[in-house]
């Protein structure tokens, strides 16, 4: 199991995150421009890489440069997501690619009030940011790692846009950032870049490092820019598990929990519907309790993705009539598990497959096996049917 973590000291952009990943992984570079062939547009850019100290540090610097269409920063997403869909990229690489332009063009079509498909990209339109992001897609795909990143530093003043002058962080980047922990250090100037918002929005990180880590290995990646007091570094902290060949996975969830003694069972029901549906949320439990004055009350427990803590921190008050909310950080470890699909009968069943020390376990999706409309004994032998295919399926 390998961890990094970002601490975004002078910002972050795609060029950083490559600099950074490369300065502590040199290997990853090889084939970059391979790379760039499978995406679809060979000799459109050069990329280059190399050792730089700013008086303080050394790192790598890492620039691409386009060359003749490459000036032209109009491109609708629609067109950039056709040519990555038909590219001859590496299929996990493909969908990291996918997810970082999706992103954008989410936010960008809510700031502009469009449809995602009409969406028209500006500076990340020109062929040096797509090519930032499938470099990025590719390194994600390489290290196969989970992430975390320290605060963010937030940046101020205006930075000029093809839609005008706008304040830092400008929009895009901001509805990309939001749920992460912000820092304003007091430093003029835009410190992450639309790029950079998209790949940290795409790696979801959590917040501190999970705990059974060794630190292995340190890179900086240097940004173009020069700030007073400051290197204008991204710097990556490779860590590897301390427990060898373990069959789970590791990451972190934010818990939330507080007692509710002033909701009727189905008011509080009907709320606890609302959170579940609620974005960032994992699970919600709720368990009997004798509260103060020996009121019966519920205590309820919630989990969320950590990024999300703060939206779904309000969603729980917005639904319940709870004054306050305890809030924590876990580590959390995860049998690594995989959905299939079977046929039983002609009709296919969703199994949920789970790689337990000594074999694998099968669970058949309960909504599919009561849309089937069969009676108890018929579904006990369609579970068992399916359950037993899908071991098999995962086992060969």
């Amino acid at each position: 199991m390998r961890h990094l973590h970002l601490d975004l000291v002078g910002g972050l952009s795609g060029d950083m995150f490559i600099g950074a990943v490369l300065d502590v992984c040199p290997e990853l570079g090889e084939g970059f421009d391979a790379v760039i062939d499978e995406a679809g547009f060979p000799r459109l850019v050069s990329l280059h890489s190399e050792s730089h100290n700013d008086g303080t540090l050394t790192g790598t610097r890492f620039s691409v440069a386009a060359a003749g269409e490459g000036s032209h920063h109009h491109r609708h997403y629609s067109e950039i997501r056709a040519k990555l869909e038909d590219s001859n990229l590496a299929p996990v690489t493909r969908e990291h690619a996918l997810g970082i332009f999706h992103a954008i063009a989410e936010v960008e079509a809510s700031i502009h009030g469009k449809t995602v498909e009409s969406v028209a990209f500006h500076e990340v339109g020109a062929w040096d940011s797509i090519a930032d992001i499938v470099l990025a897609a590719h390194l994600i795909t390489k290290l196969d790692a989970s992430w975390s990143v320290g605060p963010l530093p937030l940046g101020r003043g205006f930075v000029d846009t093809a839609h005008g002058r706008l304040p830092v962080p400008a929009p895009a980047t901001a509805m990309l950032l939001a749920g992460f922990e912000v820092v304003d250090d007091g430093l003029e100037g835009e410190r992450i870049t639309p790029t950079g918002a998209a790949i940290l929005k795409h790696l979801a990180p959590v917040r501190r490092l999970p705990s059974g880590y060794t630190l292995q290995g340190t890179g900086f990646g240097f940004g173009t820019k020069v700030f007073p007091g400051i290197a204008n570094v991204a710097r990556i902290n490779v860590f590897e598990s301390t427990v060898l060949d373990q069959p789970w996975d590791l990451d972190q969830v934010a818990q939330l929990r507080f007692e509710i003694d002033d909701q009727t069972p189905e008011q509080l029901a009907q709320a606890l519907d609302g959170l579940r549906q609620a974005e960032g949320v994992i699970d919600v439990m709720q368990r009997p309790v004798i509260g103060k004055k020996q009121r019966q009350a519920a205590s309820v427990s919630v989990l969320a993705v950590a990024a999300l803590v703060d939206a779904v921190t309000q969603r729980c008050f917005e639904l319940t009539s709870t004054l306050g909310i305890r809030r924590e950080l876990v580590d959390r470890a995860i049998l690594r598990r995989e959905e299939v699909v079977v046929h039983v009968n002609e009709r296919p069943y969703r199994v949920k497959v789970a790689h337990r020390p000594g074999g694998v376990t099968a669970k058949i999706e309960m909504d599919d096996l009561v849309a089937s409309g069969l009676n108890q004994a018929e579904q006990a032998e369609v579970r068992h049917a399916a359950e037993r295919l899908a071991r098999e399926q995962v086992g060969s």
